[in-house]
């Protein structure tokens, strides 16, 4: 009889320590459920953008990203692409509405790793964070 983990045991792809169902997913199930952004600090938006991006979820990425800076469309990840972690180095919160986050994102396509690093900018408008822009280094 093959066992199936409960889905409360299964990892954040974000690499917090709690189950994806009570970190990132709580954030994804809300803004399923009635189109709003919780994430209670930049740095939440961040690690949620991340295990986004690892599920493919295209709605809520565009969601999070500020409507000044939105891309028209996103694609999907590439077919064979790994997420392999998620590494914030730094949040700084500037003010009650600006907020920057550096992170190490690291993946695999092709049996070549990749690393993004990036720091983010963040901006708080009606009570929800959302990604502005990013300088990638």
């Amino acid at each position: 009889m093959i066992e199936r983990t409960p889905a409360t045991a299964v990892p954040c792809p974000c690499g917090s320590a709690l189950p994806y169902e009570r970190c990132c997913g709580a954030l994804h199930q809300r803004f399923a459920d009635d189109g709003r952004l919780m994430a209670p600090s930049a740095e939440a938006l961040m690690r949620s953008r991340y295990s986004a991006y690892v599920l493919d979820q295209l709605d809520y990425l565009r969601a999070s990203w500020h409507a000044s800076t939105r891309p028209a469309t996103l694609a999907p990840n590439e077919p064979g692409l790994h997420w392999l972690g998620l590494q914030i180095k730094q949040h700084q919160q500037q003010d009650e509405t600006h907020a920057t986050v550096s992170f190490v994102a690291r993946s695999k396509l092709g049996g070549r790793a990749h690393r993004m690093v990036e720091t983010s900018r963040f901006v708080r408008e009606d009570g929800q964070w959302f990604y502005l822009d990013g300088d990638v280094s």
